[in-house]
């Protein structure tokens, strides 16, 4: 019998490493030539692992979550006549595997239950009174019995020495200092101390360094507006009951998106990425947004790009192919990539405020929050408006306060008025 050693692949791109994402064997398992051993991570893709070979697991190099470089071992089988290494050149697999930027999904990650705290027992006080019977309220002032419900004290359990058999701080600090015992609690809401430590993998880990990254290197200022969207809504309620079969539902976010390239074609610095390293900034004339996009995997921003040259049924149309297949992790890597700014919403699950984080390297993100029914005084009268506050922020070092400011005014005044948003020039 013999050896053959799997080492990392190169999954190309100049990846030096990649985190070990899933194992789909492990020691003792028989394995078969093509056969799916593990899964990896690179910033942009994931690649499966197949056999090369038939043979047994012996050996698994690394843990779910790991960083592996690229031709370290990472797995070692037993096989029939003499054993081996596999090829470091890209493995076909891998190849294919980055023409699709598939997310991990991401499994339930395994838990590490940690032991349930012991219970201390206490030291019993020495001398202590006995316990007083449960209809018996202890003589005690408003701060000892603070003092007291902030310790977890029973009174009760504290032996008076104050006039009248009042308890006093002294009483309390010594019933304290002895060892204090925790107040009893009724069947069914005894205290919880299990934990539970969870390893931060695959896609997680990624959007925690992307998150980690863009706050840590981006000094962002979050401006807040109110928009009033009756006429938007009364619009999208007109076009959405006359739309065609072939046509999908309109949400507001493709109203905002041509909003967004209106305002963008005056405000350029707005559409573009900085490069800090480098001190550049890169403004772009194409209009690529990124739509930030809740899946079953985490967090993902797929991009319609060339907003720019879309109309609103077309961009709508786009909108809803791509969240679907960010959702069903079949979404291209092209498709994943590339945006030059992005608009957040978490506007279905309520809150009329965020402070939306820019998706790094770009220098402006638009966040849109609930639709909300209020009264607005018209001059004589409070008349019902429906009304939405966008949250977003911008890179303080490209974007001055001022141009934040005036960007979104430009966005306010063509949502209030959305026909705006269809007058060319």
């Amino acid at each position: 019998m013999g050896e053959f050693v799997i080492k990392m692949p190169d999954v190309g791109e100049g990846v030096a490493e990649a985190e070990l994402v899933e194992w789909h064997v492990k020691p003792g398992d028989p394995v078969r030539e093509d056969m799916v051993l593990a899964a990896v991570m690179t910033d942009k893709a994931t690649v499966e692992i197949p056999s090369p070979v038939d043979g047994v697991v012996l050996w698994l190099g690394a843990e779910i979550g790991d960083i592996v470089a690229v031709k370290a071992p990472l797995l070692r089988i037993e096989i029939a006549g003499e054993g081996g290494t596999a090829a470091e050149e890209p493995l076909p697999a891998a190849t294919e595997a980055l023409a699709k930027a598939e997310p991990v999904l991401n499994k339930p990650v395994e838990a590490k239950p940690i032991a349930e705290a012991k219970a201390v027992e206490p030291e019993k006080p020495a001398g202590r009174r006995a316990i007083r019977e449960p209809v018996e309220r202890p003589l005690a002032s408003p701060a000892v019995r603070l003092r007291a419900q902030e310790a977890g004290v029973d009174l009760r359990q504290v032996s008076a020495t104050g006039p009248a058999g009042r308890i006093t701080h002294d009483d309390l600090d010594q019933f304290v200092a002895r060892g204090a015992q925790p107040v009893a609690v009724p069947a069914g809401l005894a205290r919880k101390t299990a934990t539970e430590e969870i390893k931060v993998t695959g896609l997680r880990r990624r959007i925690a360094e992307k998150m980690r990254l863009a706050s840590s290197r981006i000094p962002h200022i979050t401006y807040v507006e109110e928009v009033d969207v009756t006429d938007l809504e009364d619009l999208r309620a007109t076009m959405n009951a006359g739309r065609k079969p072939d046509q999908p539902k309109l949400t507001i976010l493709p109203f905002l998106m041509r909003a967004l390239v209106k305002t963008l074609g005056e405000q350029p610095g707005v559409n573009a990425t900085f490069d800090d390293d480098a001190g550049i900034v890169t403004r772009y004339s194409a209009v690529h947004i990124g739509i930030a996009t809740q899946t079953p995997s985490g967090l993902m921003v797929p991009v319609v790009r060339h907003a720019e040259a879309r109309s609103i049924w077309d961009s709508a149309a786009e909108l809803t192919r791509l969240s679907d297949a960010a959702r069903n992790g079949t979404a291209a890597r092209e498709e994943l990539s590339g945006s030059t700014i992005t608009i957040t919403s978490l506007g279905a699950l309520g809150g009329i405020v965020t402070t939306p984080i820019i998706n790094h390297p770009e220098v402006a993100i638009v966040g849109v929050n609930k639709i909300l029914m209020r009264p607005v005084w018209d001059g004589t009268q409070f008349i019902p408006r429906k009304i939405m506050n966008l949250s977003s922020s911008f890179d303080h070092r490209i974007v001055d306060g001022w141009d934040a400011a005036v960007f979104i005014q430009r966005i306010k005044a063509l949502i209030e008025t959305p026909a705006l948003i269809f007058i060319e020039g």
